[in-house]
């Protein structure tokens, strides 16, 4: 990858999800159209969700290298007439109704987390796709199914939403806030 000339840097090492978005939105809203953000994460998910939020909001996602435990994320901040009104998908459910429903064979709960994440602690029966592989695994689910997504705090999996509902899915909800929250059953395996 070449190297860019960033207008500005952003460290956001050491914060996990959503922090590094959050504070990257909050840095690109402060510079001019056209300059480059440099954002220095350690939250590997940060690579899947700098690409969606760029996408999502029409800046433009440079690029990223990764030097040590650092990911090194290149945006370029939209000119008038690029920049795109951001998105939430609409169809949410809460941790308690989950908590309720998890193991219900008539639904499919797709966790969207880093792998590393998932192994540590996921829901019984949750099928982990990193949000970077989902649309090139999308073929593995059932689009007929009940679909619930979840993430760490519900910033990866709404992006997902949106994924799998411009593939086709018509039942999918987002869980919030994530499993930053969960308090239901875990395994680890």
């Amino acid at each position: 990858m070449s190297h860019y000339q960033a207008n500005q840097t952003l460290d956001c090492k050491g914060l996990s999800c959503p922090m590094p978005i959050v504070r990257t939105r909050k840095a690109i809203e402060g510079m001019n159209p056209g300059d480059v953000l440099h954002v220095e994460a350690t939250d590997k998910g940060s690579l899947a969700d700098m690409q969606s939020w760029a996408e999502r909001t029409g800046h433009q996602y440079l690029g990223s290298k990764e030097e040590g435990e650092v990911l090194h994320h290149y945006i370029r901040k939209a000119v008038e007439g690029e920049e795109k009104q951001e998105k939430k998908h609409p169809e949410v459910i809460k941790l308690d109704k989950v908590k309720i429903r998890y193991e219900d064979p008539s639904i499919q709960l797709i966790d969207v987390r880093e792998p590393m994440e998932y192994h540590f602690s996921h829901i019984p029966g949750a099928v982990s796709i990193p949000l970077g592989e989902l649309e090139s695994r999308v073929e593995e689910l059932d689009s007929g199914k009940e679909t619930w997504v979840i993430c760490r705090s519900g910033n990866r999996s709404d992006t997902a939403c949106q994924i799998l509902m411009e593939k086709g899915f018509q039942n999918v909800k987002n869980v919030i806030p994530g499993m930053k929250d969960w308090d239901g059953p875990t395994d680890n395996s």
